[in-house]
Formats: C-alpha cells, structure tokens, sequence
C-alpha cells in the first residue's frame, strides 16, 4: 500500500548566495543535511511500478535506497546506490534527473517528483565520511585482461563493474589526471574535483591499474593493446573532444577560445587559481559565450569567476528551447549572467593586436521545427546590432577526435567520425572491441555515457565467457552493414 503523500514541493537545496559565490569557484549547492536527506526520501510513496528504475540508465535501485534513507539506514543506502553505480557522488551532482528517474517518478504527475538526485548525493557523501575503508566483494581473478581506454565517465564505469567481475583492469588516460570531461569539462563550482578524485581513488583501491600520459593511437595503437599488450577487450570510451567553431568572419582572432579549451585551462590546468598556477587565460571584461547548453553554462559561469565584468549567454534559439538543466540556467541568471536570446553571432571584430574588441549579432525568430524537433531560428532582416567584447567562447558542439580511430582502420565509423557500435552491446566492427558514451553518442550526458558503460561490461564479460559464440558473430556482421 502506497505511503500518504507529505510535502508536494522538494526539500530545498541549500545554496551559497548568488553574488559571493559568482565571484568564487566554491560549490554552489551545499547539499542536504541528514535532516533534509530523510524528509525529501519520506516523501516517495513507494509506488508498485517503480518507473524511476526503468528512467535510470544504469538501473540504481532507487525506491530501495530512497526506503533506507527515509529509514535512517544509510549504511544499507550507501550498499544499494553502489552496487549499480560506482560514481554516486558525481551523478548526484551532474545527472540530469529531471529528464531521467524524476521525470517519470509517480509523485511528480501531480505534485514535483521526489529528488531522487539530492538523496543520491547525500547518500554518496555520507558513505564517503563513513564508509571510507569499504569496497565491494570481488569475484576471484579469472586471468582474463581488459584495456579501458579513456577515463571519463563510461571508462570508469566499465572500469568498475569489470574489476568486480574478476578481471585484471587497465586504464590508458592521455591527459595527466584522470577523470575526462569530469575534471576537464566541468566547473569546479558544480563538481569538485576532489570529488571526482575520491571516485577514482575508489576504482583504484578495488585493485584497477590507471595509466596516464599515454594517448592510444599515438604511443599504442588498438591493434598493439590486442596483440603485444596482451589485452583480450578493449573498450573505448574516449568521448567527444574535437571543438567546433561557427564559420564566421574572424573565428580565427586572439581571444576566440572554443569552450573546450577555455574550460580545461580553468579546470583541469586550474587557471582559475592564477597565479598559483601560471596558466595562460585572458583576463577578460567582457566575455560572450556562444550556445545553450550545459557547456555553455559552465562557460559563461566560469567568466563571470575569472572577474570578467559583463558575462553574455547568446544563443539562438528561446529560452524554452535551451538544451542546459533548467537548475544550471536559474543559476547563471542569479549569478548576472546577461543573456541575448534569439540572438546569433555573424562576425568577430579585431583591434589592431589581433585580439577580439566586438561582436556583430543577429536577431532571431523561431520557424517551424528542425530534425532536431525545436523550432528553427530564422534570422530577422535588418536586425543586426553590435556587442563590445573581449573574449569570445565558442560552446556550440564537439566531434570526435580522430587520433585513434585514423590508426585504426577495421573500426567503422560514421560520416561525423563517431565509432559505429551496437546500441545494446556496444560491440563494433573489430572482435573484440567495444566502444560507448560520446564517442559513439556524440556529445551526451554523463549518466547515459555511463549506461553504456554499464551494458559495454556485460558484454565484454559475455564474449571473454565465449568469444566464439554465434550471436557476437551476427553482432559483428550487423555492425559492419550498419
């Protein structure tokens, strides 16, 4: 029998104010105290369907740990969360639940969904406090050996999930720190690095060996991990890192950063603690960041951080067709983030240093829907104005970076140079081999990069089991006549 509904809103996050924390690089949400965490897991009426389980990518077990923590059992939380995802503290921070287990959760068709995120985020911090010194039991090794390649979000994951299952683990990082788009992508005011540390740190205990400074295509090619290495699987998990840039006038000017690597410079080689760390990232006053999404988010945020005075979101598209987490949105404009809607850039103006001085813009009106299924912007004759910037942040998209897959002949690819791969094994055209998260997806979320992860291990445990099976054959053969 479903439980009597309690409040119909959220418990709500405690937060830093907005004008200190848009000035420091601190997290913005606080979590929730004990408190708290109990009263938002009260509020889930434990329904028969359970619908938030089918929403979850990686299939958390999210009535049963919302029951323990309504019930005080955190210890028994903290077992649950973990035995489907070895990365809570992230995904209670940067999974867009919203779109996911809430958005189907049963409480929420009437009043707002329980927030199965906030729980999930106590829980993980809470079983980091206590629950330090604890990994998972392991299956007994079984000699087989698993090359991982990349460390983001579905490299861990599968990292994980195979070292429980008894195999030896290896992951190949080109970066000199772990974490992909975790550490380099995201903000340290949305997901602290020491967090994603701690996570790594956790994989590293239960026994997976981590190589960095070592780019696969460049100091090993995939034929040599399979063949002199001695890996029996590979997965590829090496996401979607090749900025792209709007074909305009003046792209090419001093102070045009994609926003890949405007965010890397600030977080992994954490320019935003200049100069502690000496490294090179203009100083702008006026900064625009092009796009809608959660990268231009954390870009126009990160602005507004590093002093700029005015920060301005274009994007050109309506506010209702802004791909970003509605949080990340309510965020920047508490933060002053100054946002031109319907707006689209046309040139790049230079002074006479080579250096960005303006913007030249377009307005925009909405037409009917694209293949994308939002509404087509259409530009507005004689609707062009002028915009005095310094710095310009391109966050308009990322394609897959070609190092390892122009070494690789055999791995199929599509038209855009993401790895062809079976939706549901991850297998791609070389035996073997498998591939997942957003160099197959394209530019994705981190728990769907981590569902892949999540079938990516079973399968690659179903073909080390048999490898000569007939349905990885028919598989194989699927993938290469796409």
């Amino acid at each position: 029998m479903a439980k009597k509904i309690g409040s119909k809103t959220k418990t709500p996050m405690p937060c830093q104010e907005a004008r200190p924390r848009a000035r420091n690089f601190s997290e913005v949400a606080l979590g929730y105290s004990v408190e708290m965490a109990v009263a938002e897991a009260n509020r889930c009426i434990e329904c028969k369907n359970r619908p938030c389980i089918a929403g979850c990518p990686v299939e958390i077990d999210i009535p049963g740990f919302i029951k323990a923590v309504a019930e005080n059992r955190f210890v028994d939380a903290a077992h649950i969360l973990k035995s489907k995802n070895s990365l809570p503290a992230i995904c209670g921070r940067v999974c867009p639940q919203e779109e996911q287990c809430e958005k189907v959760c049963t409480l929420g068709v009437k009043f707002e969904p329980v927030g199965v995120g906030r729980v999930e985020r106590f829980v993980a911090d809470w079983a980091r406090e206590n629950l330090a010194d604890e990994t998972p039991q392991k299956q007994p090794p079984n000699g087989k050996r698993v090359a991982v390649v990349g460390s983001g979000p579905a490299g861990l994951t599968v990292a994980g999930d195979l070292i429980q299952m008894g195999y030896q683990v290896t992951i190949f990082e080109a970066l000199h720190k772990a974490g992909g788009v975790l550490v380099y992508g995201i903000p340290e005011f949305r997901l602290p690095k020491s967090i994603v540390q701690n996570e790594i740190d956790y994989l590293l205990h239960m026994g997976v060996e981590l190589q960095t400074n070592v780019v696969i295509g460049k100091s090993l090619t995939l034929d040599e991990l399979l063949s002199e290495e001695g890996f029996d699987a590979v997965f590829i998990g090496t996401g979607a890192g090749l900025p792209s840039f709007m074909k305009i006038p003046g792209i090419n000017l001093i102070g045009v950063y994609s926003a890949n690597e405007y965010l890397t410079r600030s977080n992994l080689m954490k320019a935003y603690r200049f100069p502690e760390y000496d490294t090179p990232l203009i100083r702008a006053k006026n900064v625009a960041v092009v796009g809608g999404g959660n990268t231009a988010m954390d870009s126009v945020r990160t602005a507004l951080r590093l002093g700029a005075d005015h920060a301005y979101l274009i994007y050109r598209r309506s506010r209702n067709e802004m791909p970003a987490r509605h949080e990340e949105i309510e965020h920047a404009e508490e933060e002053g983030v100054q946002f031109h809607l319907l707006t689209n850039p046309v040139e790049i103006f230079g002074n006479e240093r080579g250096g960005v001085r303006g913007m030249r813009c377009q307005r925009m009106e909405l037409g009917e829907p694209d293949d994308s299924g939002r509404r087509r912007p259409v530009p507005v004759p004689g609707s062009e104005f002028e915009v005095e910037v310094d710095t310009v942040v391109m966050a308009v998209g990322q394609g897959a970076n070609p190092v390892l897959t122009s070494t690789a002949p055999n791995l199929k690819t599509n038209k855009w140079g993401n790895i062809v791969a079976d939706p549901e094994t991850c297998a791609t055209s070389i035996p073997g081999v498998f591939a997942g998260g957003d160099i197959v997806s394209g530019g994705a979320t981190v728990i769907l990069a981590m569902g892949a992860g999540r079938k990516a291990a079973r399968s690659i445990h179903a073909y080390l089991s048999d490898p000569e099976r007939s349905s990885q054959t028919e598989i194989q053969e699927a993938v290469m006549q796409g």
